[in-house]
């Protein structure tokens, strides 16, 4: 049976080139048993007239799916489906059942119920996106990660890409942390006292389940980080909230019997406040003389660009009392994934066996990806290139928020990629946020960054890591307007 060309449609904005999209379109139709074994393909100079594109890219595309075992070539009689290709079982379809289980009373919505910030998947079709820890294409080094990939893929590194390490990491990725990203925060490790993870979230969930048992007490920054909060409830503990100021986390404020300590030491999430070297000494004072942990959430560590930060709170313990974690998330990119943790090794070890039961360990090719991006130096021309293009941003911003008078409540000492801001007390900057969405303009509302019953709905965080200089004035400008508006 021969297919008739009217069977393909290429549909507007899809991804990839049109070899790649043509490919895709016959493989998927020969999966889902569309097209079967020894049916003929239509000629190639009729798919392309029928699909606007040139024959050679109908042609590669053909002969790529001859080199999968999708299509047979014979001779000049044309192209066919291969007798080989799997078939798709043929069931009936199965009508629609209502479950006669009540599943929001067997699952309590324990997880789905935690907030977060919340941001639209199209972020980037908005022309003012003022959000946090997104990437900037323009500011990426393409080429040079797609080189690191491409070498991580090749025969040399075959064991690395295919193997189960089991709980084991990458040892090339493991060198570079000790020998340059945690001598920059201050930390001296062993091998055995870092554990690589899927990103800091992941990271932070694997400290508060090792840490902390039902019925434990963790303190955690207000405003904060949302995910102390779920991650500490969802391991069964008892969370309270303590207020930040300039300072960050007030160590005074810390309530008897505390277990661990969560904190954003070096910048404040999300009032961008740097605590004092003083006080890190005084927490580790106080944790030594009162017998509790800290987990110090270092996440943006490389984006000091206005003067140097001070040394992390790990590098400041001499009592193996703190658990830190990073990430590459803000510095390379979110979607990358790979973080770490460095802690004593006893508490590494349940770590590592507990991400086993849960991921084994992150991808082997993602982590000899990021290694060879790091050891060869790209890693570090990137952050000095973020740091550059954050600093005029900065400046931007800075310029246009004082032209119209808005408030900062908190804008850090160091860099950053934000800033914390303040409206009016009598305003909802959840209402202000969808007003401004209708105008092409993304900000995040303070609310949920406020433990539950101490909400203050005033606060809205600007963030300029994905916002192309030149539209910030211009942003800003309708921000002004909506609280004018309010």
């Amino acid at each position: 049976m021969e297919i008739p060309v009217e069977s393909f449609y290429l549909p507007e904005g899809g991804g990839g080139s049109l070899q790649q999209r043509i490919r895709q379109m016959v493989a998927e139709g020969i999966l889902a048993g569309r097209f079967r074994a020894a049916d003929r393909m239509p000629s190639s100079r009729g798919l392309a007239a029928h699909l606007g594109v040139s024959r050679i890219t109908v042609t590669l595309a053909y002969t790529e799916l001859v080199a999968a075992d999708y299509l047979t070539a014979r001779g000049r009689s044309g192209y066919f489906v291969s007798e080989g290709v799997p078939v798709q079982p043929e069931f009936r379809p199965v009508p629609k059942v209502e479950s006669s289980v009540d599943w929001e009373a067997l699952c309590g919505g324990r997880f789905s119920r935690m907030e977060r910030v919340e941001r639209p998947e199209d972020w980037r079709s908005y022309p003012y996106p003022f959000i946090y820890g997104q990437a900037d294409p323009a500011l990426f080094d393409h080429q040079n990660w797609r080189l690191c990939a491409l070498q991580a893929l090749g025969r040399r590194e075959f064991e690395t890409l295919t193997a189960d390490r089991y709980e084991r990491d990458d040892p090339l990725l493991i060198e570079y942390l000790l020998r340059n990203i945690l001598p920059r925060r201050g930390i001296e490790a062993r091998p055995s006292e870092v554990l690589v993870t899927m990103g800091a979230q992941n990271a932070l969930w694997l400290a508060a389940q090792v840490l902390l048992r039902p019925g434990g007490h963790a303190v955690v920054e207000n405003p904060g980080y949302p995910g102390f909060r779920a991650m500490c409830a969802q391991a069964g503990a008892r969370v309270t909230p303590v207020a930040v100021d300039e300072g960050g986390l007030s160590v005074d404020s810390l309530p008897a019997g505390v277990d661990v300590v969560f904190t954003t030491a070096s910048h404040q999430s999300p009032t961008n406040a740097t605590m004092p070297v003083a006080r890190r000494t005084a927490l580790l004072r106080a944790a030594e003389e009162r017998n509790f942990l800290v987990v110090e959430d270092d996440y943006e560590f490389e984006m000091s660009f206005l003067k140097p930060v001070s040394p992390s709170i790990k590098s400041l313990d001499s009592g193996g009392r703190v658990v830190h974690a990073g990430s590459f998330s803000k510095s390379i990119f979110p979607g990358l994934r790979l973080g770490w943790l460095v802690g004593p090794e006893p508490f590494i070890r349940e770590a590592r066996a507990l991400r086993a039961q849960v991921l084994r360990h992150p991808p082997g090719q993602l982590q000899r990806t990021t290694a060879h991006f790091l050891s060869l130096g790209h890693y570090d021309a990137l952050v000095n290139r973020m740091k550059a293009a954050f600093a005029k941003r900065r400046k931007a911003m800075e310029e246009a928020i004082s032209q119209h008078d808005l408030k900062v409540a908190g804008q850090g000492g160091f860099g950053g990629s934000s800033f914390w801001m303040e409206a009016a007390p009598h305003m909802d900057t959840e209402e202000m946020a969808l007003r401004l969405r209708a105008e092409g303009v993304l900000i995040e509302p303070g609310r949920v960054f406020f433990h539950p019953g101490t909400e203050e709905r005033h606060f809205f965080r600007l963030a300029y890591s994905s916002i192309p200089v030149g539209k910030i004035p211009e942003g800003i400008a309708l921000v002004a307007r909506a609280m004018r508006g309010m």
